[in-house]
This record gives structure tokens, sequence and C-alpha cells, in this order.
């Protein structure tokens, strides 16, 4: 099994980001099947302006800007990627590490459920990725609407 860690770019991208959310960051990493970068910690106003004038964000109250979310994405053949298949194996790391840690953290692809408590039961790093799948279609089926599924994102509650 391939060992990843964060680089250079994905440890500045968390400076500054709750502690406990660095932790949890750190440990899915460590036991990921799929490489991947923080390509968002703390955001500026200005950067999310930015956000929500292109459409990338819904809100000038994230929680980037409070040090309390990361944007998680899939590193492939050298680029990120924004591709589901593999968003999931990451949600799957970031369960199992959030789990593992105590940490109180809610996953952008499923908003009313904190993500230790998906796919209550499954243990294995294999089969957690297609069930949080059947977890966010779930979701989707509560949530019909405008509702935005934002996989790369994670955020620590208080």
């Amino acid at each position: 099994m391939t060992v990843f860690t964060l680089g250079t770019a994905s440890l500045k991208e968390l400076a500054g980001v709750n502690p406990y959310l660095v932790a949890t960051v750190k440990r899915a990493i460590e036991i990921t099947t799929q490489d991947f970068t923080v390509h968002d910690g703390i955001r500026t106003i200005e950067e999310q302006r930015k956000f929500v004038a292109q459409g990338f964000s819904k809100t000038m109250k994230s929680k980037h800007l409070e040090g309390r979310a990361v944007d998680l994405v899939p590193w492939i053949d050298g680029k990120p990627r924004w591709w589901w298949p593999q968003i999931y194996q990451i949600a799957a790391a970031m369960c199992l590490a959030s789990r593992e840690l105590k940490t109180n953290i809610v996953w952008g692809a499923v908003w009313d459920m904190r993500l230790a408590d998906l796919a209550a039961g499954v243990t294995d790093l294999a089969l957690l990725p297609d069930a949080l799948q059947r977890e966010g279609l779930a979701y989707n089926a509560r949530h019909p609407g405008a509702d935005f599924p934002d996989g790369p994102h994670f955020e620590i509650q208080a």
C-alpha cells in the first residue's frame, strides 16, 4: 500500500486551521488509498467574495473564513482533479480518521449528519467509499432542491 504525505503547499493551506481538523486531515493522508491536496484552508474575505461571484461557494459565511473548513481534492497525475470516485475515497479516509480522533466533522456531500456517523458499521476502507456515495444519494433524496454537493469540503463543528 502506498503511503501518502502532505506536500508543502498543503501544509501551508493548513496554517491557522483548527488544530483538531488539521490532525484529522494529517491522519487521513496516512490511511487514504487516494492521494490528495489541501486545496483550501483559510480564505480571506476577498477570496470568498470571488468564489461566491464565480459560483464556487454559496455563502459569505463560509467556515473557511474562520479556519474551520478545508477542501481536500484528489491529486491525480500531478494535478488536482474534482473526480467523484476519488473524492469518495478521500471522504472514507476522513471518516475513519474522524472516528478514530473523535472529531466532529461535517462533510459537504451530506450536510445534516456528522461524518463519523455516516455508513455506520462500515469500517473497511475498501467498502467505505461506496457506502458514503449511498449516503450522499440518500441526502439528496432527503433534501431535494438547490443544495450544493461539495464533496471536497470538510468542516469541524463546535
